[in-house]
């Protein structure tokens, strides 16, 4: 190579943090910079076709590359080793099952931690404002970084955050984060002694939503030591040095992620298809582009029902698993799915999750002939 790769990204951004810690995992040389105004609203649209959405990192070819998980899957196949997959094909399965449950369903954690206690507004101001405007005033910064602001928290009804729903987020949350800080006491990274493409995931809301914003930084990672040092060390690169977990024998301490995923992950994915499904019986398969959220859903989350728009990339993302799914044995499968909890992972996981569906951009459209590539 002769020039770095360069990662546009926020620390505040939640995706972001999946492409950092990944590429210092991987020692890919990179430069990083902060998005500013213009290259969020007219470069990153017109180099990728997409929407005004970070991180983008661009290859020293000149290729912009949206969208974590492809940005992923692009470098694995130049930067061979360490893999972020694991070898078992089975383990392999399941660590992309983990990167969809932390890219989709920690969304409105994430976004409640961050909108519904003000103190974390300043700094979102603060940070935001110097990254749009870099030469302006502190004043005028955080003036039209209340522009992105008010975006986003217009979105907080769609994802569910509302003020019905948060006893029961917060609930959810503490206890997963108690789950994953005992799980971080015993073992380093979330499938055994390094990291995998799991870990780099559920970095995003971990670190740029919990463990940055004033609020959730002092009330839920703080008093988590173990969780705090794997943010720490996964954000960083850690290389780890020990082996992945047989996926007949994993831990104790995994279940209560295992458990996330059959209970709740997966129903709210078999509502997103019968969602879409819904959708392209009212004739709305006529339209190639899927709009990005669809009627309201509900499924369980910890001792209750949450309730949601259908988000059609969600399923899209979960028709990727599913193919690595069927690319396995009979005996691959039964492993997985004994791993996860028999009847109602082999369920799902077997499940007609159509109609097809491809990614363009960061939006999803019904598959072509040729299908599509995963994404984020």
């Amino acid at each position: 190579m002769t020039k770095p790769f360069l990662l546009y990204g926020w620390q505040l951004s939640y995706f972001s943090g999946k492409a950092r810690a990944y590429l210092r995992y991987k020692q890919i040389p990179f430069r990083e910079r902060e998005v500013d105004g213009y290259t969020l609203m007219r470069r990153i649209p017109r180099k990728t076709g997409s929407s005004p959405v970070m991180p983008v990192v661009v290859t020293p070819e000149g290729e912009w590359l949206q969208d974590t998980t492809h940005i992923i899957e692009t470098l694995e196949q130049r930067f061979l080793t360490p893999s972020v997959y694991p070898e078992s094909a089975a383990l392999r399965v399941l660590a992309q099952l983990l990167e969809a449950w932390a890219d989709e369903w920690w969304i409105p954690i994430a976004m409640h931690y961050r909108w519904s206690y003000p103190e974390n507004e300043a700094l979102f101001l603060k940070e935001a404002g110097r990254a749009l405007v870099p030469f302006a005033p502190a004043f005028l910064q955080r003036r039209l970084a209340r522009r992105p602001a008010t975006l986003l928290k217009s979105y907080l009804p769609g994802v569910g955050v509302v003020p019905a729903q948060f006893d029961l987020m917060e609930r959810w949350t503490e206890a997963m984060l108690d789950a994953l800080d005992q799980h971080f006491a015993h073992h380093d990274f979330l499938l055994g002694g390094r990291p995998c493409v799991a870990d780099f995931a559920l970095i995003g809301p971990l670190y740029a939503h919990l463990a940055r914003d004033p609020w959730p930084k002092r009330a839920l990672i703080a008093p988590r030591p173990h969780l705090q040092a794997w943010v720490a060390r996964t954000h960083e690169g850690a290389p780890g040095d020990g082996a992945l977990f047989d996926i007949a024998n994993l831990p104790e301490t995994l279940q209560p992620v295992l458990r996330a995923l059959r209970d709740e992950f997966l129903p709210m994915v078999l509502g997103i298809r019968d969602a879409v499904q819904r959708h392209a019986q009212a004739g709305a398969a006529r339209k190639p582009r899927l709009p990005r959220a669809l009627e309201s859903i509900d499924f369980p989350m910890a001792d209750g029902r949450f309730r949601r728009l259908a988000m059609p990339y969600t399923l899209w993302m979960m028709q990727g698993v599913q193919r690595g799914y069927r690319a396995l044995d009979e005996a691959q499968r039964a492993a997985l799915c004994a791993a996860i909890g028999s009847g109602a992972a082999a369920e799902a996981l077997a499940a007609d999750v159509g109609p097809a569906l491809q990614r363009t951009g960061l939006r999803v459209r019904w598959a072509e002939a040729r299908g599509g590539a995963r994404r984020r």
